[in-house]
């Protein structure tokens, strides 16, 4: 606390005192991740300097790493947990020494016009690193105050890290974008940590059945671990076909007389070409006259097209729509988790499968790229 206390101290009497940081940065023109000593400067009015606990190693950052339209140094990571060192002049409901967790979406954005600032730093080499919005892969971040989340009593400041995005993004997608009720069928494709956050949601929120699809058969034993009511292995059994065959609607028909099978909602948290074209066909089809049919949501982010069976989509009046950062408004969610986290409901402890420290990071990623980390990988600081 030592810190926090010189720092509340220059500020008093007019002084303001820049923070060092070992900072993660993607070089322009490299696929290597360096550590570099670098200066995080004062806090402009909007933004929040933090001192780091942990962070996530989130899977979408990979696809940062390996874009080729790349013009400028990058600095990573788009989850934490930490403590406020400094504030800006006009910050409001932050102070220095909030836990708070920081997070890639705006905390608050229909109530707050003003659009908020990516934040970058000076490198090593005098060159200016940019962010997508934050930079959480640093033992210090500075962010624009929506992007900073005040929590609230005793947190674990290592595993809440993963709330900002993994856990957003999958109980997010089941709760908020598809509005999942008691008794709905839901099928996952995909149980890394987001999908896992997405089977807790569904579960929490009463659907039945809950079933995990995956390639990985120790995944999927993890999957009931968190809520799957059943699991299929994409590499055994044809999944479209296994999930109807547990989602079953006797009585119902569709337009051309068939029985109804299919889930009520079916999450893709992959966003492969293969996975995106057949969640559609996993969903339930409509009762002709009566009903309509399933809904698919696309939760992992896509780096290809895809072909839909429009005849599939017209006939049944199935839904094929995203989920981007599970639609989530962190200043009314994230305290939520973090609830569900202190009851037991979201076991974190157990979704964070790897640690890492921040020299570790090269290691981390190429082993989230083989597919070896089963549930969430972090950094501690």
């Amino acid at each position: 606390m030592s810190g926090l206390s010189a720092t509340h101290t220059l500020d008093k009497i007019g002084l303001t005192m820049s923070t060092p940081a070992r900072v993660v940065v993607l070089p322009n023109g490299s696929n290597s991740l360096e550590v570099q000593d670098l200066i995080i400067p004062d806090p402009g009015p909007h933004q929040v300097v933090v001192k780091q606990f942990a962070s996530g190693i989130c899977h979408s950052q990979l696809h940062q790493m390996r874009g080729t339209e790349r013009d400028s140094s990058l600095m990573l990571g788009h989850e934490s947990t930490g403590v406020v060192l400094q504030t800006g002049s006009d910050v409001k409901g932050l102070s220095e020494g909030d836990i708070v967790l920081v997070t890639w979406v705006p905390k608050d954005a229909a109530n707050t016009p003003r659009a908020p600032e990516s934040a970058t730093l000076e490198t090593a080499d005098g060159s200016i690193a940019i962010s997508q919005a934050v930079f959480t892969w640093a033992t210090h971040t500075i962010a624009d105050e929506q992007y900073v989340v005040k929590v609230e009593g005793d947190i674990d400041t290592q595993v809440t890290s993963i709330i900002g995005c993994a856990v957003i993004t999958g109980a997010g997608a089941v709760e908020n974008t598809a509005g999942v009720k008691a008794g709905d069928s839901v099928a996952i494709f995909g149980v890394g940590g987001v999908g896992m956050s997405a089977i807790v949601a569904a579960k929490k929120l009463g659907a039945n059945p809950i079933i995990a699809v995956d390639l990985d058969a120790d995944k999927l034993v993890f999957a009931r671990q968190f809520g799957a009511t059943h699991t299929i292995n994409g590499k055994e059994e044809d999944p479209v076909a296994a999930i109807k065959a547990l989602t079953q609607h006797p009585g119902k028909r569709d337009f051309m007389g068939d029985d109804i099978s299919g889930a009520d909602f079916v999450f893709d948290c992959i966003g492969v070409k293969e996975t995106m074209e057949t969640i559609p066909q996993a969903a339930r089809g409509g009762h002709f006259g009566v009903d309509n049919g399933g809904t698919a949501i696309l939760v992992g982010v896509p780096h290809t097209s895809v072909e839909l069976n429009a005849i599939d989509m017209l006939l049944n009046e199935k839904k094929f729509i995203g989920s981007f950062a599970g639609s989530c408004t962190p200043s009314r969610d994230f305290s939520k988790y973090v609830d569900w986290h202190r009851s037991g409901d979201l076991d974190l402890d157990a979704l964070v499968t790897e640690r890492y420290s921040i020299d570790d990071i090269n290691e981390a990623t190429t082993r989230l790229g083989n597919g070896l980390i089963s549930g969430r990988a972090i950094i501690e600081f």
